[in-house]
């Protein structure tokens, strides 16, 4: 859906109006993919709204920039202090929130050393990522993710998406939400923009960074969640297989949050509703999120906003 826009953006300091929030064509990003970004959703509580492991995706930022030699002036604790100055100042929860570090206009070339790196913080309005009121119906993609020591994975990088958008078109004009990529050995991967785990005879499986995956941070509170509801989480290599015969499938991810699998490939997965783990972990993981079960983790960083309407779930 549409992007709706708020009154301000934060950018290299200060608030700007979202229309002035613009770049030059020539602008290094433009060209190369020379960005990294994060998605941070930000959740209404009973009480007012809470930032959802907002010191987390922040450090991720500074983690992506450094791989790509993209020096950021701003500490984690900066960034995540502005972030609340932003929420607050554009006065919209629910939303969704996109910091972004990136080259800008300076020189052309591969080279962007000399480039300067451009910081903007923008949050909107953002509800259901992917489809599927019933579950979401997903294929296994004929694009593999990034191979390892060609571009890294864990950095959360604009570049990357390239591969992502060819993951998610192509699930889309083939009929299903979504596309799940192997990695360069034909082992699962991730989906286009979400993590993914299985559950088989009550073990709950979930690829390892080693598979070309992202470190989701919505991924590491599932694990916390599961390991709390005494659940055994096992991270290892699977095999493409392990989708058709498993009992159950999800998706995790900031976008995603916690999406259930109704089928891959046209195949259902168990009997193609919610199974009982997933169902575990995401009553566990919306009730936090939503207030309405102990922030027992310290995910939720608050923010002084009145609640407009809910968007999505």
């Amino acid at each position: 859906m549409p992007i709706q826009p708020t009154a301000n953006i934060w950018h290299n300091g200060q608030l700007i109006p979202w229309d002035k929030a613009q770049i030059h064509v020539m602008s290094h990003v433009i060209h190369y993919g020379s960005s990294v970004f994060e998605g941070i959703r930000c959740y209404t509580q009973p009480n007012g709204a809470g930032i959802f492991r907002l010191q987390e995706h922040m450090q991720r930022l500074i983690d992506s920039a450094k791989i790509y030699r993209m020096p950021l002036p701003y500490t984690a604790d900066q960034l995540s202090a502005t972030t609340i100055d932003v929420v607050e100042a554009n006065g919209v929860v629910p939303c969704y929130i996109r910091p972004i570090a990136f080259r800008g206009y300076g020189e052309t070339g591969v080279n962007p050393m000399k480039n300067p790196v451009e910081v903007y913080i923008v949050n909107y309005p953002w509800g259901k990522y992917v489809p599927g009121d019933d579950g979401a119906d997903v294929c296994v993609s004929s694009w593999a993710r990034l191979a390892p020591n060609t571009m890294p994975s864990l950095a959360k990088a604009g570049a990357n998406y390239m591969n992502a958008q060819l993951i998610r078109m192509e699930a889309e004009i083939n009929g299903y939400s979504e596309g799940i990529a192997l990695d360069v050995n034909g082992y699962l991967s991730e989906g286009s923009g979400e993590n993914l785990f299985l559950v088989r005879s009550g073990i709950l499986y979930t690829t390892p960074l080693a598979n070309s995956v992202l470190s989701g941070i919505t991924r590491s509170s599932v694990i916390t969640i599961a390991r709390q509801l005494g659940v055994e989480v096992i991270e290892q290599a699977l095999p493409r297989e392990l989708l058709y015969i498993c009992d159950e499938a999800f998706f995790t991810g900031t976008a995603a949050e916690v999406t259930h699998l109704r089928s891959v490939d046209r195949i259902l997965v168990g009997d193609g509703t919610m199974g009982p783990i997933t169902k575990a972990i995401s009553d566990e993981f919306f009730g936090i999120v939503n207030g309405l079960k102990p922030d027992r983790y310290n995910w939720l960083t608050p923010v002084n906003v009145k609640v407009t309407e809910t968007v999505g779930a």
